[in-house]
C-alpha cells in the first residue's frame, strides 16, 4: 500500500512520521500545526523546534514525536499561494520531496501528510492533491527497494474539484447499473458438472462423476500467475513498473511472482489490471483465472468497470482511487484487514 488517501485525524495516526505544515519559524500555529503541537506536547515540541528554526520554504526538518502516536514529526514550510506565481509549485513539490527524503534517510517505513499550504496559506486543495500525488508517486517509483507506505490526509471534497465531471459520470453509471445484492446459495457440484445428482443430501453424488471432473480439468485455462506473466511480457513492462503503478507492495508482488499457486486478493488483481492497462475483457479474464468476477452488486466493482471502459489520464490509479475514496470504497492497493 504505497499511497493511500485517508480522511483521518493526522495527530492520531500510528505511523513512523506525521508531517506538520509548519511556518518558517517552526512556531506553534493554528489548524493542523496547532493540533500537532498539542498532541506531541507543546513545550517539548517547541523546544525541539527552536533548535532547528528558522527553515526555508520547501525545506524539511525532523523532531521526535514526543507524546504523539507517531515516532517522529517532520516539519516543512509550504508556500503562501499567489495566483500566477510559477515558483510556488516547485516550492510545494519540495515540501513533499524533502519530507520523503528525510523519512527515507531515517529508515522510516510509513508517513502521513496533510495537504500542505491548503489551509490559511490559500493553496487550492485540488492543486495540492495533484502535486502531492505526483511527487509521492515519482519518489516511490524512483527506488525499486522503497517500500514506504504513504498516507495523504484529505479532509473535504474541495480537493476533488478537477475530477467533478468524472464523479458525475460515475454517479450516473452507478444509478443505471447498480443491483442490490441478494442472498444466493453456492451452486452444487452437480450444477458445476452439468449433471443432475442422484439424490439430495449433504454428500452429493454425481453419475459418472470422475469422467465429469476429468472433463472439467481438461478445459482449465491459464491460472492467475501464468496470465500475469503473459500480460507483463505483452505490455513490455518491468516488474517494478507493474507493482509501482499498481500501488502494490513490492514484497507482496514478489510473493505473487514467486509462488505460482498463490492467489492474491481481488483488490490486488484489479490494481494490477489497471497498472497493466487491461481492457474490460482482459480484466474479466484476469479475475476469472483467480476465481473472481466483477459484480453489479458492489459499487466498487461498478466504479472500476466504468473507469476501465472510460480510462482517464491513461489508467492513472490515483485518479481511480480518488473516486473510490469519495464513494467510501476500498482503494486499489489498500491492505484489507
Amino acid at each position: 500500500m504505497p499511497l493511500l488517501i485517508s480522511r483521518n485525524d493526522i495527530t492520531k495516526m500510528r505511523v513512523d512520521a506525521i508531517v506538520n505544515a509548519a511556518n518558517v519559524q517552526l512556531l506553534a500555529g493554528g489548524g493542523v500545526c496547532g493540533a500537532i503541537f498539542r498532541a506531541a506536547g507543546h513545550l517539548k515540541l517547541q523546544e525541539a523546534c527552536n533548535k532547528l528554526a528558522p527553515i526555508k520554504t520547501g525545506e524539511a526538518v525532523i523532531t521526535p514525536g514526543f507524546d504523539a502516536p507517531a515516532k517522529y514529526i517532520i516539519h516543512t514550510a509550504g508556500p503562501i499561494y499567489q495566483s500566477g506565481n510559477e515558483l510556488q509549485e516547485k516550492l510545494l513539490s519540495d515540501c513533499y520531496y524533502n519530507s520523503l527524503k528525510l523519512a527515507k534517510e531515517h529508515h522510516l517505513s510509513s508517513i502521513a501528510f496533510p495537504l500542505i499550504s491548503a489551509g490559511i496559506y490559500g493553496y487550492p486543495p485540488h492543486e495540492v492533491l495533484r502535486i502531492a500525488s505526483q511527487v509521492i508517486r515519482e519518489f516511490i517509483g524512483s527506488d525499486e527497494n522503497n517500500d514506504m507506505d504513504v498516507h495523504l490526509i484529505v479532509l473535504d471534497q474541495a480537493a476533488f474539484k478537477t475530477s467533478q465531471q468524472l464523479f458525475d459520470d460515475v454517479r450516473n453509471y452507478l444509478d443505471d447499473n447498480f443491483v442490490e445484492p441478494v442472498d444466493r446459495r453456492f451452486p452444487s457440484l452437480g450444477a458445476i458438472c452439468g449433471i443432475a445428482p442422484k439424490f439430495h443430501s449433504k454428500n452429493i453424488v454425481c453419475e459418472d462423476s470422475c469422467t465429469a471432473i476429468d472433463d472439467v480439468f481438461s478445459r482449465l485455462e491459464d491460472n492467475f500467475n501464468t496470465l500475469l506473466l503473459k500480460f507483463i511480457r505483452i505490455k513490455g513492462m518491468t516488474n517494478a513498473e507493474v507493482y509501482k503503478n499498481a500501488n502494490v507492495d513490492r514484497k507482496l508482488f514478489s510473493k505473487i511472482i514467486s509462488h505460482p499457486d498463490y492467489t492474491p486478493s481481488k483488490n490486488t488483481i484489479l490494481a494490477l489490471s489497471i497498472s497493466l492497462k487491461l481492457n474490460l475483457d482482459d480484466t474479466n479474464t484476469f479475475l476469472k483465472s483467480a476465481g473472481y468476477t466483477l459484480s453489479r452488486s458492489f459499487k466498487s466493482d461498478l466504479i472500476i468497470e466504468y473507469y476501465i471502459k472510460h480510462p482517464k489520464k491513461n489508467y492513472n490509479i490515483d485518479d481511480l482511487n480518488y473516486i473510490l475514496f469519495n464513494y467510501k470504497q476500498v482503494q486499489l492497493g489498500q491492505k484489507v484487514s
